[in-house]
């Protein structure tokens, strides 16, 4: 990925006004100098993550409906003080109101790009899940990284969702970025997830951070993690194309 929510959650097509976008050109690459200098802290972060998700996949099988959300730091809740607090937590809470009876497994890393994606979902696609949603691209887009590599990261990874686990619903979670990337970049990361979507049938979120990037009382101090607040708009963001899924 409520109080202050109405239960019939809506959507908006993905914009950013010009000052919100400067703003954010600036958080972004402050965020890409603290990740690449604390790498220590990034392998910290995966190992306790897996840890967790151990704990999970060891767990006894209670219920046969999950909803596996697969992806990086938004997912995984980097910085909150309770990570029931990050989208996939609030997701739990709207099904159990609703009686729907899914477990939500958070399967997401901070730090993680499209590449360690891959490298893990063989893994993790072992729970066959009802649905699974797939959050990852941001930190690809952060450093770099060439398009056609994380198109075809993101690809490998709904390949062996849908060999493993065929019966499993897949949701595409969209990221977008920031002007100061170069516009021809930024223009091809944003249509790669719009296109995977079309080319493989699959349910899209065009931007899992809509309403929430740039504004800086929705996220932390370091400007791009979502905070409490920001996550519930992610949440609602999440639910309006998960929830015709599972209802």
């Amino acid at each position: 990925m409520y109080a202050a929510q109405n239960n019939k959650l809506h959507s908006h097509l993905p914009s950013f006004g010009i000052p919100k976008l400067i703003k954010f050109c600036y958080i972004i690459t402050a965020l890409l100098l603290y990740s690449c200098g604390d790498a220590k802290t990034d392998n910290t972060t995966k190992t306790q993550t897996t840890d967790n998700q151990t704990e999970t996949t060891t767990a006894p099988e209670t219920k046969d409906k999950t909803i596996l959300c697969f992806g990086d730091s938004i997912t995984a809740g980097y910085g909150l003080d309770d990570t029931n607090d990050a989208y996939p937590g609030i997701l739990q809470q709207t099904i159990d109101s609703l009686n729907l009876g899914y477990t939500v497994i958070n399967s997401g890393v901070s730090g993680e790009t499209t590449a360690g994606g891959k490298s893990r979902i063989d893994w993790v696609i072992k729970q066959k899940p009802t649905v699974f949603l797939l959050e990852l691209g941001a930190n690809d887009g952060l450093r770099g990284v060439p398009v056609s590599e994380t198109r075809a990261n993101l690809q490998a990874i709904i390949n062996v969702v849908k060999t493993k686990s065929p019966e499993t619903k897949i949701v595409l979670a969209g990221m977008q970025l920031p002007p100061n990337m170069g516009a021809t970049y930024t223009t091809e990361f944003k249509t790669v997830f719009s296109d995977l979507a079309t080319e493989n049938n699959i349910a899209f979120i065009p931007f899992i951070l809509e309403d929430v990037g740039g504004i800086a009382s929705l996220n932390q101090g370091d400007g791009i993690h979502p905070n409490v607040k920001g996550h519930k708009l992610v949440a609602n963001t999440v639910w309006d194309v998960l929830g015709p899924l599972v209802m």
